[in-house]
C-alpha cells in the first residue's frame, strides 16, 4: 500500500471505539467492519476462496431462441473439447430440476424446450475456467443443439394481448372509483412506460461447492438467501437439507438479484460436485449474466384520474402490467408490493388498482431493490404530474392537497392505517432548506431568456412500506457467544451484501453489552448456525436480525447482571454494561473479569435470539390486511438543465432529506441514501434493457448498458437525514433505509419532464417523456411536444376541456 492508502487505513482504524473507549457504540457514525479490507483488496469474496487441490470450473451452454424446442442434443463435440472432464443435462439431475422460489416452473437445465434466449442448456464442467467458458460456446452450433423455433411473446403488451400471466391477476378496489371519475369536475386518462433495470452487482453470480463425507454438501454461495440456496440444492439432489450447509460471507452487491436467481447457479455447482466427487466453481462472465438472469419488472400503465380545482383525486384507476419473463419466480410478491404503494404519499378514497404478472419468452424477472415499490409508485407521481399541468398548478401544491393526513384520510386502500406520518413536517423543512418555490422561480426566468437550455425542477415525497408482504418471511434468528477473555462472536441470518448489516448488528450486541466495537465480531452467514432463514431482502435486515442478535445478547446479559448483583452488591435490574465495565452498587470490575466468573459458576455464555415481526398480516384473497410494520418517508429536490437540441441533460443539484428513525448508524444510512439515489437515477435515465426481434438482450454489458458513473452524481448533492424516532420498538428505534431512497429520484425524471415542458410552455399537457428518459427518449417527447404545439396553434382545444389523452 501507498503512503496514502496507509493514512486512509489509519484515520479509519483511529475513529473506532479503541482509541475513544467512551464513544458509544450505538446512533454512532462508524465505519463499515470490513471497511478496511474493502479498500486493501483483502476482503474475501467468493471467488476469492482459496482452491483446493482438484477443483474443477463449470459453464453454461445457453440457448440461442427464446422460444423453441429442442430437437436434438449431441454433446459430443462439447466432450471431446479441451479441458473438458465432463457435460451434464438436465437427465443427470437425480432430483427436481426447478430452482424456482415459490412455482415449480422454473428449470435448472432446460429439458425438451427453452423459453427464453439464454437459458441454460447443459453444463461444462473442466480443467479450468477457460476451457469451460470454450466448451460451452459450442452450444452456438447446430451441430450440437438443433432447434425447432416456436413463436415467442417478447413485449408486455403481445403478452397482455393474449392474456399470457405467469400468475392470476391482483385487483384492488376501495369505493366507486368509476362514477368519482365520471362525475369529477376534471377528467385525464394516459398511458405510461418504464424500464427495466439490471442489478449490476460488481461481483457477479458464482457459486462453489465442495463435496463432504456421508452424502453431504458444502456450498459457497453469493446469495441473499443461504436457506433457500440449501433447500434447493437438496431437492436437486433428493437429499434431506441437512445434508447441504451453505455459507456465505459477503457479496459484492446484490441488489435483489441474488435472492432467488443464485439458486441455478448453486444447484449445477453442487450438481456438478456431487457426480464427479470434486469440488466445483461456476462463475458466470458478465455477459451470460446478463443473459440468464432476471431483472426488475418493466412496466406499462394504463391510468385516470378524476380530480377538482385545487387537484384534489377523487377516483383513480390504474393498470399495472409488469414484465414477469418466461416464470413466476418472485413476480406475485413484486405485484403484489406495486398493488400497495400505488398511493405512495396520498390518500385514495375510491381507487381501482389492477396489477398483471405478464408471461414473456425473456429472463425471468425478479426481486430489485424496491421490490414492485418503485414501480407502483412511480406512476401516482407521473399522474400527480399530469394533473397539475392540466390545471396549471406547482405540482407541490397538488401534491401537498393529496397528502395523508389524519382520521378519515388516514387508510391505505388495502385498509392498513398510516400512524406514523411525518409528510408534512418532512417537507416543509425540505421546502426551507432546498429553496424550492425561489428555485422554481429562477427556473422559469432562467428558460424564459435561454432558448437552447431549458432547466426543470421537482420535488417527490416516499412513504414506503417496511415489511415482508408475505408474513411468515418476517422472522430472523441470531446466536451470541462470548468467550472466557470477554471477546464477543456474533452469528445471524442475514447476508452482508455492502449495506453493513453487520456493523449494525454488531453495534447492537456491542451496545447491549457495553463494549467497544472491536470486542464484536460477526460470522458469515451459516444455515448449520442459524437455519430456516429469510432472505436478506425487504429492507429487514437490521430490522430482524438487528432483533434476533439483541434477544441473544440480553439474554447473557440478563444471567452475567446476576452474578454482578450478587459480585458487587446491588440488584441484578440496576447493572450497569458501558465502556468495557460492569457497574453495581457503587464498585465496578472489567467485563472480561465477570465473564469468567461466569464461566468458573458454570453460567451459560452463549445464547440464541428470535424475532417475529408483530402486527403484520395479510389476505392474499382480498389484498388487505397490515402487510407493513411501519413505514418509511422522505423527500428530494432535484434540478436539472436539459439540452433541447441533442436530448442531453445535467442534474445540477439535489436536496435529500430521509427518515432512518434514530438510526443506529448515520454513516452507513447516508451512504444507503446517497447510493439508492443514484441507482434509482439509473434506472430512470440511462439505464435501458433492449431486446432485439429475435428476444437477444443486445445491452449485455456494461458497453451497452450505462449505469450511473461519478461524473453523473450532482456537484451539490445535499444529503440528511430527518431528526426522528420510529413509533415502533425497532432496534434503538431506527428504520429500514436499503430500498425506501431508491423511489427520490422520481424527482430528477419529472425535473427533465418539467424542463421538456418548459420548450412549449403554450402546451397544456404533459409531455409524453417515457422512462428511461434517455436522450432519445427525450428528444422524442420534445418533437410530440413540438407537433402537439402546432397542432394547437391550428385548432385550440376548448377552454373547458375535461379528458385528456396521451402515449
Amino acid at each position: 500500500m501507498n503512503k496514502q492508502t496507509d493514512a486512509f487505513m489509519g484515520n479509519l482504524r483511529g475513529s473506532t471505539p479503541d482509541a475513544a473507549a467512551d464513544v458509544a457504540a450505538i446512533g454512532t457514525p462508524l465505519p463499515h467492519e470490513s471497511a478496511t479490507l474493502h479498500v486493501s483488496g483483502e476482503a474475501i469474496y467468493t471467488d476469492d476462496i482459496p482452491e483446493l487441490a482438484g477443483t474443477l470450473h463449470a459453464a453454461l451452454g445457453l440457448s440461442r431462441h427464446a422460444h423453441a424446442r429442442i430437437a436434438s442434443l449431441d454433446l459430443t463435440a462439447v466432450r471431446n473439447a479441451p479441458g473438458v472432464v465432463a457435460v451434464l443435462t438436465a437427465a443427470d439431475i437425480p432430483g427436481e430440476n426447478n430452482c424456482g422460489p415459490v412455482l415449480h416452473d422454473d428449470p435448472i437445465l432446460a429439458d425438451g424446450a427453452v423459453l427464453y434466449l439464454g437459458q441454460p442448456v447443459f453444463a461444462v464442467v473442466a480443467e479450468t475456467h477457460e476451457h469451460a467458458r470454450r466448451a460451452a460456446s459450442l452450444a452456438k452450433s447446430d451441430e450440437v443443439v438443433r432447434y425447432e423455433p416456436l413463436e415467442p411473446v417478447l413485449t408486455v403488451a403481445a403478452a397482455k394481448a393474449n392474456k399470457q400471466y405467469v400468475l392470476p391477476p391482483l385487483h384492488l378496489t376501495r369505493g366507486t372509483p368509476a362514477s368519482k371519475i365520471a362525475s369529477a369536475p376534471h377528467r385525464l386518462q394516459r398511458t405510461f412506460e418504464v424500464g427495466g433495470q439490471e442489478q449490476f452487482y460488481l461481483e457477479g453470480q458464482i457459486a462453489y461447492a465442495l463435496p463432504k463425507e456421508m452424502d453431504g454438501m458444502l456450498v459457497h454461495s453469493s446469495t441473499q438467501h443461504p436457506s433457500e440456496m440449501q433447500q434447493v440444492v437438496a431437492h436437486m439432489l433428493g437429499w434431506p437439507t441437512h445434508n447441504v450447509v451453505c455459507e456465505c460471507r459477503r457479496m459484492g452487491g446484490g441488489f435483489g438479484g441474488k435472492e432467488s436467481q443464485s439458486a441455478l447457479f448453486a444447484c449445477v455447482a453442487a450438481l456438478a460436485a456431487q457426480q464427479l466427487h470434486r469440488p466445483v466453481k461456476l462463475r458466470a462472465d458478465r455477459d451470460d449474466d446478463f443473459l440468464i438472469t432476471g431483472k426488475r419488472h418493466d412496466a406499462l400503465y394504463q391510468y385516470e384520474a378524476g380530480f377538482d380545482e385545487a387537484g384534489r383525486i377523487l377516483g383513480a384507476r390504474v393498470e399495472i402490467a409488469l414484465r414477469a419473463g418466461y416464470s413466476a419466480d418472485l413476480s406475485g410478491a413484486v405485484a403484489t408490493r406495486a398493488v400497495c404503494h400505488f398511493d405512495n404519499a396520498y390518500y385514495l378514497s375510491d381507487v381501482d388498482i389492477v396489477a398483471l404478472a405478464c408471461k414473456t419468452n425473456t429472463q425471468s424477472n425478479t426481486a430489485f431493490r424496491g421490490f414492485g415499490g418503485p414501480q407502483g409508485a412511480l406512476v401516482m407521481e407521473v399522474m400527480i404530474d399530469d394533473i397539475a399541468r392540466e390545471l396549471g398548478l406547482d405540482p407541490l401544491d397538488v401534491r401537498l392537497a393529496n397528502y395523508y393526513g389524519i382520521g378519515e384520510r388516514d387508510v391505505t386502500p388495502y385498509g392498513q392505517r398510516v400512524e406514523d406520518n411525518i409528510l408534512a413536517p418532512l417537507t416543509e423543512e425540505l421546502l426551507a432548506s432546498s429553496d424550492y418555490r425561489a428555485r422554481r422561480a429562477a427556473r422559469a426566468a432562467f428558460n424564459a431568456k435561454s432558448p437552447v437550455l431549458k432547466r426543470g425542477i421537482a420535488i417527490t415525497p416516499v412513504k414506503f412500506g417496511i415489511s415482508f408482504n408475505v408474513p411468515f418471511l418476517n422472522q430472523a434468528g441470531a446466536l451470541v457467544h462470548v468467550y472466557k477473555d470477554g471477546s464477543v462472536l456474533v452469528n445471524h441470518g442475514g447476508t452482508e451484501m455492502g449495506q453493513g448489516l453487520n456493523t449494525k448488528v454488531a453495534q447492537v450486541v456491542a451496545g447491549e453489552l457495553g463494549l467497544a466495537l472491536s470486542r464484536v465480531r460477526v460470522t458469515a452467514a451459516d444455515t448449520s448456525k442459524v437455519a430456516n432463514t429469510s432472505a436478506t431482502a425487504a429492507s429487514t435486515g437490521s430490522d430482524l436480525n438487528g432483533k434476533a442478535a439483541e434477544a441473544a445478547a440480553r439474554t447473557i446479559r440478563e444471567r452475567l447482571a446476576a452474578l454482578a448483583a450478587k459480585t458487587l452488591g446491588g440488584n441484578a435490574e440496576d447493572v450497569r454494561f458501558e465502556h468495557g465495565s460492569v457497574i453495581s452498587n457503587g464498585g465496578a470490575m472489567p467485563f472480561a473479569q465477570l465473564v469468567n466468573a461466569a464461566y468458573l459458576a458454570r453460567i451459560q455464555l452463549w445464547s440464541d435470539g428470535f424475532y417475529a415481526t408483530p402486527k403484520v398480516h395479510w389476505d392474499a384473497k382480498t389484498l388487505t390486511g397490515h402487510p407493513f410494520y411501519y413505514f418509511a418517508y422522505g423527500a428530494a429536490v432535484s434540478e436539472v438543465v436539459v439540452d433541447t437540441l441533442t436530448g442531453e441533460w445535467k442534474l445540477v443539484r439535489a436536496d435529500v432529506l430521509h427518515d432512518a428513525g434514530q438510526s443506529i448508524n448515520p454513516a452507513i444510512d447516508l451512504g444507503q441514501v446517497e447510493g439508492g439515489f443514484i441507482q434509482g437515477m439509473g434506472w430512470l435515465t440511462t439505464e435501458e434493457l433492449w431486446w432485439n426481434r429475435d428476444g437477444r438482450l443486445m445491452t449485455h454489458a456494461p458497453s451497452t448498458y450505462k449505469i450511473p458513473a461519478v461524473s453523473d452524481t450532482p456537484a451539490a448533492f445535499n444529503v440528511r437525514l430527518y431528526r426522528n424516532e420510529n413509533a415502533e420498538p425497532t432496534v434503538f428505534r431506527s428504520k429500514a433505509v436499503g430500498e425506501p431512497p431508491l423511489l427520490l429520484p422520481f424527482s430528477v425524471f419529472l425535473a427533465i419532464r418539467d424542463a421538456i415542458a418548459a420548450a412549449a410552455p403554450e402546451v397544456k399537457s404533459a409531455p409524453p417523456l417515457r422512462a428511461p428518459a434517455t436522450p432519445e427518449a427525450i428528444l422524442d417527447a420534445l418533437e410530440a411536444r413540438e407537433t402537439q404545439r402546432d397542432a394547437n396553434a391550428a385548432s385550440p382545444a376548448p377552454s373547458n376541456s375535461t379528458t385528456a389523452t396521451a402515449a
